[in-house]
């Protein structure tokens, strides 16, 4: 399915690089690149088979949790990573 990420810019207004980094990318950083809208807002659209996906955003070196998510599980670094639920057909 095509699930659409937004990073808005009112977050980090001078940001320069984001990237998308989950479980369906291998944590890569450099692998899902995020593209600037004519809003600011950062946004990519990606296709994920169902089910949970573990996520965050990488801005300018740092990791941000999607302030819109829904759900949260702890990492094994102390901290979370954002949750999306992707349905399975019916």
């Amino acid at each position: 399915m095509r699930v659409e990420f937004v990073f808005r810019s009112h977050y980090q207004p001078d940001a320069r690089s984001v990237s998308l980094v989950g479980d369906f990318n291998g944590w890569d950083v450099t692998a899902t690149p995020m593209e600037p809208g004519l809003d600011g807002s950062w946004r990519i659209t990606v296709d994920l088979p169902p089910g949970e996906h573990q996520y965050k955003f990488h801005v300018d070196g740092t990791w941000w949790n999607d302030p819109h998510d829904h759900k949260r599980v702890p990492n094994p670094w102390g901290s979370e990573n954002s949750v999306v639920v992707v349905p399975g057909d019916t």
